[in-house]
Parts: structure tokens; C-alpha cells; sequence
């Protein structure tokens, strides 16, 4: 008997176009501590830890601090100027349309990950925050994912580490070249592409 279906999903520039309220959020920090941040530039980059990014703006000895207090005034900022990606529910529907579970696993702290995803009015059986790269690989298989959907190589990195099918999506930083020379399965422009994509590779599964 073949396991039940969980297919996992980056957030940032996955699922949702976070760009807006990211840059109005470091423009606010920039704003409250006197710091210069270039918060066009930050939005360029989106997908490693919120720490990697402050490091480029603030001592080390800071960074930490920093991070804290990003995450506290994120809701306030950030939220609601956040847009779902093209193609975003009806990927999430056709999982489930599939009889699968849907997760989302982010570098994003959790409890805003679970923010954006009831303002959007995303619904998701699961929501992991806090890891990247290959560290997503632990709750991809606490989760039982087999396939995991990112935009970035680090979700590619990911996926490969927990042994999931790898789809890539190159609506974020990285071009399709890069996600396949990263190891991503296939790649699609975006989510529109996804369901379709999944009833053929369901069908290859059961075929096979």
C-alpha cells in the first residue's frame, strides 16, 4: 500500500509574494534604529534565515536583538501587504483534490508564516518556520513529504536531504538554471503550472 500523499511548500515567493511587506518592515527597522538598510535590495535575496540578511546592516554582536525585534513589529508591517503567489490556492486544492496533506516549511518565524497564510486565506494542514536549506529536510520527514515545492536552491537542498521529489518554482531569486543545477526535479515558471503537472506525475506513480 502506497503511503498517503504530503507535498510540502516553501512561503516566501513560493506561495506568497512577500516583497511589499518585507521591504515596508526593514524600512520601518531602518526608520526606528537609525540604520541604514537598502530594503530594495534586501527583497532581491529572500529565502535564507532573517539573520543572514541582518548581517549585511548590523554588528554581529546585534544581529540578534535585531532579529527579535524585526519579528515583532512584522505583523504590523508586513502582513497585509503581502500578496499570494499566482496559482496558490489552486495548488494547495489540488493536493487535496488528490486526497493529500498540504505543509508549508519556512525559514520564516512560524507564528508569522501562520499570519500570512490566514490573511491570504491559504489553508494548510501543517506550518513548520525556522529552517532552511537542508535543516527543512527534518520536518519534510516528520511530515511523511514526498515531494517538496521552492524557489530557491536552499529548497531544492532541502528536499534532496529529506529524499523528497524536487519541484522548483522560478518565481523567486533563482533562474531555472540554477535550480537545475542544483538538483531540482523539474522546474515550472509557477504554481499555475503545478496541478497540472501533478496529475501527470501522480499518474506516473500509480503506473509505475
Amino acid at each position: 500500500m502506497r503511503p498517503p500523499l504530503t507535498v510540502g511548500f516553501d512561503l516566501d515567493m513560493t506561495l506568497i509574494d512577500s516583497r511589499p511587506g518585507i521591504r515596508a518592515c526593514y524600512r520601518a527597522l531602518s526608520e526606528r534604529t537609525g540604520t541604514h538598510i537598502d530594503w530594495d535590495l534586501t527583497i532581491t535575496r529572500l529565502g535564507p534565515p532573517l539573520e543572514d540578511e541582518l548581517a549585511h546592516w548590523f554588528p554581529a554582536a546585534d544581529v540578534a536583538a535585531m532579529a527579535d525585534l524585526y519579528r515583532e513589529m512584522y505583523p504590523g508591517h508586513a502582513v497585509t501587504g503581502t500578496l499570494a503567489m499566482p496559482g496558490a490556492r489552486e495548488a494547495i486544492e489540488a493536493v487535496r483534490a488528490a486526497g493529500g496533506s498540504t505543509l508549508v516549511v519556512t525559514a520564516k518565524y512560524q507564528p508569522n508564516a501562520e499570519l500570512h497564510l490566514t490573511e491570504l486565506d491559504i489553508p494548510t494542514d501543517a506550518v513548520v518556520g525556522d529552517l532552511w536549506a537542508e535543516r527543512k529536510a527534518h520536518a519534510l520527514r516528520e511530515h511523511g513529504a514526498s515531494i517538496y515545492v521552492g524557489d530557491h536552491t536552499g529548497d531544492v537542498l532541502g528536499a534532496r536531504t529529506a529524499g523528497a521529489y524536487s519541484v522548483a518554482v522560478t518565481t523567486g531569486p533563482c533562474d531555472a538554471e540554477e535550480l537545475r543545477a542544483a538538483g531540482a526535479d523539474v522546474v515550472l515558471t509557477d504554481l499555475t503550472d503545478f496541478p497540472d503537472w501533478l496529475d501527470g506525475y501522480l499518474d506516473t506513480v500509480r503506473s509505475a
